[in-house]
């Protein structure tokens, strides 16, 4: 590791040196650049320093121990190795983590889908709850949410919606959110009060530039038909929903929320990219990746991932073991605990892998 972190350093220097020679920043796009690897590099290196200083100092309270005769001295330098012993393995961890190759999809925005599982109506007004839970969420982060479809059902639910979470990285913090969402409650409809069980699903995606995957036109069948549910006068008299069908993958996207027909395209073009960018990536991983590495813990949609039970206002990751008796605040959008350690968990799994 060691050597790891000298040539982290090496590449700093160059970079500093860089952005302070006007001969090497040619253009605008240069200085920006190395700019922005320099601000990206500074946390390592500041931690990299202080490890360093950690080194130095259990190196000078050993020679103390080793060379000093007076008793008092050499009583404080153990007191300080103890304290530098407890605290190295630590900072090394946190190296370890830091210097893990980051997901190059971190910084996109997001395509959020929650689909209706088991449990009927239930399982459809569980939906517009999650939806709500992520967009409180998002409010709290300043991120832009856009719904792009929705199915209602008449009385607040939701078979399905799909949305887009813009900012700031969205993907880094929501991509473990996929997967099979449990309630245990009273349904509303339920008139003897019996708790029920319900479920919905949520697939995060990273919204996929056109860059990140050309579509051929000709693998596309895209059909147009009128707008269902609320929506103003416009609704059930104007062709402006679009239904887009990528042929070789049978992949089916649809989007009607907007009045024109072309907002739509877009739109559903936005998902399609950012479903079929998911499956290549996701089928890169499996080649790249054995058996046991790619199902371990891997966030799997059809992995229960979460149960949040209403009687005793409790929310549990079943992946980490997490419990937080404060389901209301969670629905609220107060999340930043369960997806902190839901990212420590997995960073920590992926160095695991690295080492193994």
């Amino acid at each position: 590791m060691i050597e790891k972190l000298n040539a982290i350093e090496e590449k700093y220097k160059e970079i500093t040196a860089k952005l302070s020679d006007p001969d090497v920043l040619s253009s605008q796009k240069d200085y920006l650049r190395y700019s922005k690897e320099s601000a990206d590099l500074e946390p390592l290196i500041g931690k990299i320093q202080n490890y360093r200083k950690m080194l130095d100092g259990l190196e000078a309270a050993e020679a103390i121990i080793k060379d000093a005769s007076d008793e008092e001295l050499r009583e404080m330098a153990k007191e300080e190795i103890d304290e530098l012993k407890a605290k190295i393995p630590v900072i090394e961890t946190e190296l370890k983590l830091m210097l893990v190759p980051k997901d190059p999809r971190d910084a996109k925005n997001v395509v959020i889908e929650i689909r209706a599982g088991t449990g009927g109506e239930e399982a459809a007004l569980f939906v517009t709850d999650l939806f709500r839970m992520y967009s409180k969420y998002a409010e709290l982060k300043h991120w832009k949410v856009e719904v792009i479809d929705s199915n209602p059902t008449g009385i607040g639910g939701n078979r399905e919606m799909t949305a887009t979470i813009s900012g700031r990285g969205a993907y880094s913090k929501l991509k473990y959110e996929s997967g099979v969402h449990r309630v245990q409650r009273v349904p509303v409809t339920e008139a003897s009060g019996r708790i029920h069980t319900s479920a919905s699903t949520v697939a995060v995606l990273p919204e996929a530039e056109e860059i990140d995957l050309r579509i051929d036109e000709k693998d596309l069948r895209v059909d147009t038909f009128c707008s269902s549910g609320p929506g103003g006068q416009g609704v059930n008299t104007t062709y402006s929903a679009i239904r887009i069908v990528h042929i070789p993958t049978g992949v089916t996207v649809q989007c009607q929320d907007e009045r024109s027909q072309l907002k739509n395209k877009i739109r559903a073009m936005k998902v399609l990219r950012s479903r079929l960018y998911d499956m290549e990536i996701e089928k890169q991983e499996r080649l790249r990746a054995d058996s046991r590495k790619s199902q371990v813990g891997s966030g799997d949609r059809s992995e229960r991932i979460r149960t949040y039970n209403f009687p005793q206002n409790r929310v549990t990751d079943h992946r980490i073991g997490l419990t937080l008796h404060r389901l209301t605040q969670v629905l609220e959008g107060d999340m930043e605990e369960i997806i902190e350690t839901l990212s420590t968990h997995f960073e920590a799994k992926k160095l695991q892998d690295i080492e193994v």
